[in-house]
């Protein structure tokens, strides 16, 4: 747990959840099991002190049952409590939610909220309250979506290119996992047009078999891969073991993780690349855990999600790690962001503002009507925490 934030006292006043209306993707995307996304939306969890201070984090808002049932009670009604306590409280509040579904990732959302007004409180940028010692973090390129014609493959591409990207990722396992021979023709399209000198990295949304991904690395062998991601479920772990001990290339997982205890059996079976959700993950620790355990292993760390929120706390680990910025559906949301992080040469430098490193405009996006849903919490609305008992 980071020290700064252990002994910090949180008396909530109020708690919101502001909904903004979704943007057009740049290219309508589709990955193996999923899409068409023609659209991308972004809710944020708003917390506030007793002084008025806020926090802010990305947030499922469809998971507003959770956050009434587990979190607010213990939020509105814990008075003079240190972080090290309440998180505790939040964290158990889950149990029987389950540690690794949709409970712990709101988990997570909150505790960032926790950390962003905890930074802004002490005047500090996130990064810098959380012990980072730079300013800017490598980004790697993503997209390629399975349904992109060959001209809107390379123009992406051509977009990360002029932007000095060493690193792109694209989306295969098309129309699940059915056209393994066109995959293979798009990754060397993607090749060819990327050269030698930068990194391409390959996702396949969990939906081969072992034997399918396998036969996808002799078809390629000669694509010089960086790693391919997720290219069996998440929880088959005799697939994954398999896969690992037999491929040339790096497996990476992580993303469908939930608490960073799952990380050294990723580790343990052969993963070579692992790959927390700061905002899918159950806190600020968790994902720092996995941090650690990948630098200490050896093994390759990346982290994607809401991209310019993932940017700082991306600064706190190696140099060399990159955060994801998922180009089509993301950079639309920008639009919301009066201060957001400076994508340069290859990198997202962050801006010195106290916590987090984006805002939101929300007085302005309110009267423009761009705020479609909202919904506010006190103490005197939610009735403190009673834990239901199970047996």
């Amino acid at each position: 747990m980071n020290q700064s934030i252990s002994y910090e006292v949180f008396n909530i006043r109020s708690v919101r959840i502001q909904v903004l209306e979704p943007v057009p993707a740049v290219t309508p995307f589709q990955d193996a099991t999923m899409g068409p996304f023609l659209t991308f939306g972004l809710a944020m969890i708003i917390i506030e002190d007793e002084n008025g201070i806020q926090g802010e984090a990305p947030v499922f808002s469809s998971y507003t049952n959770i956050l009434e049932s587990c979190f607010l009670p213990i939020l509105l009604h814990s008075r003079n409590v240190p972080y090290s306590e309440l998180y505790t409280r939040l964290y158990w509040s889950i149990r029987n939610e389950g540690f690794r579904g949709a409970a712990a990732a709101m988990l997570g959302q909150v505790d960032i909220a926790l950390h962003d007004l905890a930074a802004r409180r002490a005047g500090k940028t996130l990064h810098r309250y959380l012990g980072a010692t730079r300013d800017a973090v490598k980004m790697y390129g993503s997209g390629g979506g399975t349904n992109y014609t060959l001209q809107q493959l390379e123009a992406e591409m051509r977009v990360f290119l002029d932007a000095g990207a060493d690193c792109y990722k694209m989306k295969i396992g098309k129309d699940f996992g059915s056209r393994l021979a066109e995959d293979v023709e798009r990754v060397k399209f993607a090749r060819s047009f990327l050269g030698p000198k930068v990194r391409l990295a390959v996702d396949v949304n969990q939906v081969w078999s072992a034997e399918q991904a396998l036969r996808f690395l002799d078809a390629t062998a000669d694509q010089d891969l960086a790693w391919l991601e997720e290219p069996v479920h998440s929880a088959a772990v005799d697939q994954i073991r398999v896969l690992c001990s037999q491929s040339p290339v790096p497996i990476a997982f992580g993303e469908s993780e939930r608490t960073s205890k799952v990380f050294p059996t990723l580790l343990e079976m052969g993963v070579r690349h692992l790959q927390p959700v700061p905002t899918q993950i159950a806190g600020v620790r968790e994902w720092m855990e996995a941090r650690d355990l990948a630098a200490s292993a050896g093994v390759e760390f990346s982290s994607g999600g809401y991209s310019l929120h993932t940017a700082g706390l991306m600064t706190t680990a190696h140099p060399d790690c990159h955060v994801e910025y998922l180009y089509s559906i993301m950079h639309g949301l920008e639009q919301y962001f009066s201060v957001k992080p400076e994508w340069k040469q290859g990198a997202f430098i962050l801006p010195d503002i106290p916590g987090i490193p984006v805002r939101i405009d929300w007085e302005y996006w309110n009267r423009a009507g761009k705020v479609i849903r909202s919904a506010h919490w006190n103490a005197t609305e939610v009735n403190a925490y009673r834990p239901n008992v199970t047996l």
